[in-house]
């Protein structure tokens, strides 16, 4: 019992990092009022994300889709035994990565207009204060 556990609990530890991670920013996201806190929350769900691709790109301790090892080849030969990563997924996430940064940078420059317009980054005051506006045009 105690090696099933070691197996298939604690030795990807990554995952479960990346799934807590992931919870935090959902979280986050969704309870917050305010902006920063619900951009902050966004910012570690998107990293969550990067740690999961990136964990699984290990074809050798994936997560039990595939084992394998790299065949390297010589000169006279192929030698195999060589455990390596995919770079594949890494490219992708180095992608992501640039456009999480960009994203992130839009919102905040959004944030900032906010403040601005409505002196408050809280959600619910600014949804207040916009209905104020509709309603006193409407009358």
């Amino acid at each position: 019992m105690i090696e099933w556990i070691v197996q298939h609990i604690l030795a990807k530890y990554n995952y479960w990092i990346a799934i807590v991670l992931m919870l935090i920013g959902f979280y986050a996201m969704i309870a917050k009022e305010n902006l920063l806190k619900k951009l902050i929350g966004l910012s570690i769900f998107q990293t969550a994300i990067f740690l999961f691709y990136v964990s699984l790109s290990d074809v050798g301790t994936g997560w039990g889709l595939r084992f394998g090892t790299a065949p390297i080849i010589w000169e006279h030969g192929i030698h195999e035994g060589y455990m390596y990563v995919n770079p594949l997924p890494h490219v992708l996430m180095l992608t992501g990565i640039v456009v999480a940064a960009a994203t992130l940078a839009v919102a905040l420059a959004l944030v900032v207009r906010l403040y601005e317009e409505y002196g408050t980054i809280e959600e619910e005051e600014i949804m207040e204060k916009e209905m104020g506006i509709e309603i006193e045009r409407g009358t």
